[in-house]
């Protein structure tokens, strides 16, 4: 790696990078030396000039991601060599298996990369960079990729259009760094069968980190009506189907996604006639349907994506998870989700008390979700904990 310049910490801000959190705001920096501009490496140093680490450099609020924590420089073995120790985390994990062929390798400040995603769907990693830095890196990121995976991976699209910062979104990002593949391209995830277009789609083309919670809910959905809503590509709805629900009703905004839900039905096997999909608004569709569904599922996008959106944010999951209570059978079941990073679990769970006071119901809260092993959360970044759910009986 070639380090471009140095960035010196204040006395009392050299703390958090000895406590391994991997953010540096721009607040604790005393000075910066050499060419300091947005994407490079940099060497982390305190007041005396210890060595304290390494990262990329960023103009903003979070002016350096350290990617490591030791005193000597990367060298250039290092992406392929933290790529494999994701990779063995995966494996310790149970993934991939007989009946799960896509997960996600790397997950930012979990793994030691933060402003870096990867999702593997069936031999394709899909690339994502959240900052300037790894957009800077991308080839080294995907001869890394190579170098770890080896014959595993047949391709590598890079789709950062979106999640790049400022002018870099101007410019067209998203294409193949190696390799070609087919979309759409067909995954398993607990045996059923899921058709993934990273060109199009939206994230990374799927949203791995549901696959526990989809199949947690199968446990409830044997006999049963259920509504699905924010569905996108209909994840639930398969697995809901797949236990033998009686009916099942898919709703999203988006057409596209109501279209992709229907082929990944199609793709399972399922009849049309005890499924039917919605393209309109969830608290549009939820005005007409009391006492219509034993299992209601709320997983919307995130409400909020900066500090200054969150109390907008609670008070929408707040109407939906009251009209949703409003509206289910007496015993029904409601999984209900946030994946808005800015709202944590506790206030995640006080809104959804406001929300069963302003329902009138009676609520037990039978389990507490989280995001899978391939999305891990470093125990000094606990900001990673991102997806909050809750199972709530409806009495």
């Amino acid at each position: 790696m070639v380090i471009q310049g140095k960035i010196i910490l204040k006395k009392e801000k050299e703390h958090s990078v000895a406590r391994f959190h991997p953010w540096i705001f721009s607040g604790a920096i005393h000075k910066m030396e050499g060419d300091v501009v947005d994407g490079v490496w940099v060497e982390i140093a305190n007041i005396k000039s210890k060595t304290l680490g390494y990262g990329h450099y960023q103009n903003g609020s979070i002016a350096v991601r350290i990617l490591s924590f030791e005193s000597a420089v990367p060298d250039a073995g290092f992406w392929a060599d933290r790529f494999k120790h994701a990779l063995h985390l995966r494996l310790s994990a149970g993934l991939p298996s007989r009946d799960i062929n896509a997960f996600r390798l790397i997950h930012a400040e979990g793994d030691g990369l933060p402003g870096l995603i990867v999702d593997f769907y069936h031999g394709v990693c899909v690339v994502q960079a959240h900052s300037v830095g790894m957009h800077a890196d991308r080839d080294g990121i995907s001869s890394g990729l190579k170098e770890a995976l080896g014959d595993a991976c047949t391709a590598i699209y890079y789709k950062s259009q979106a999640t790049l910062p400022g002018n870099l979104r101007e410019v067209p990002q998203n294409g193949y760094l190696n390799g070609m593949a087919i979309v759409p391209h067909t995954i398993i995830e607990n045996g059923n069968r899921f058709l993934i277009d990273w060109e199009q789609g939206q994230k990374t083309g799927f949203f791995l980190d549901q696959r526990e919670n989809r199949s947690l809910l199968g446990r409830f959905c044997n006999g049963k009506r259920v509504l699905n809503t924010f569905c996108y590509t209909g994840g639930f709805s398969v697995y809901a189907l797949q236990a033998d629900a009686a009916l099942v009703h898919s709703v999203d905004a988006s057409e596209k996604a109501i279209d992709l839900t229907r082929k990944n039905l199609e793709l399972n096997g399922f009849h049309p006639d005890i499924h039917s999909c919605y393209a309109m608004d969830t608290f549009d569709f939820l005005k007409d349907k009391q006492n219509q569904y034993d299992v209601i599922i709320l997983d919307p996008p995130a409400f909020a994506k900066h500090r200054n959106a969150r109390h907008q944010a609670v008070r929408g999951y707040q109407r939906l998870n009251a009209e949703a209570m409003k509206v289910i059978r007496k015993g029904g079941i409601i999984f209900t989700f946030s994946c808005s990073q800015v709202v944590d679990r506790q206030l995640f769970y006080d809104t959804i008390v406001s929300a069963a006071i302003q329902a009138g119901r009676q609520i037990k809260v039978l389990h507490h979700l989280s995001q899978p092993a391939d999305h891990p959360v470093s125990i000094f970044h606990p900001e990673g904990e991102y997806l909050k759910g809750l199972v709530l009986f409806v009495e």
